[in-house]
């Protein structure tokens, strides 16, 4: 779950790219693993969802707020949460 204190809260403003974004409408299943998902199913729903990434116009408020708020699942803005974390701690990604 991402942490809710980094939230921006109800302030309309700062969620207005969403209605926007590339995916809206597609429905989360392209976005999020199902529990358990690995090898090629997973590799193949990745590919996918950032094939939609790749055309989106907020792609960067998309992954911006998803790094604001460590979002720990699922791809946003075009990189999934591995390599979001990756961004976070550079030395564990190279280990």
């Amino acid at each position: 779950m991402a942490n809710a204190s980094r939230l921006p809260g109800r302030a309309e403003h700062e969620w207005r790219w969403q209605s926007r974004a590339a995916c809206r409408g597609l429905g989360s299943e392209r976005f999020f693993h199902p529990d358990g998902e690995r090898g090629d199913d997973r590799d193949a729903r990745d590919r996918a969802a950032k094939r939609v990434c790749a055309s989106c116009p907020v792609r960067v408020q998309c992954l911006r707020h998803a790094l604001h708020v460590q979002e720990p699942y699922g791809v946003w803005g075009g990189l999934t949460q591995e390599e979001r974390r990756a961004l976070h701690n550079p030395l564990r990604a190279s280990a």
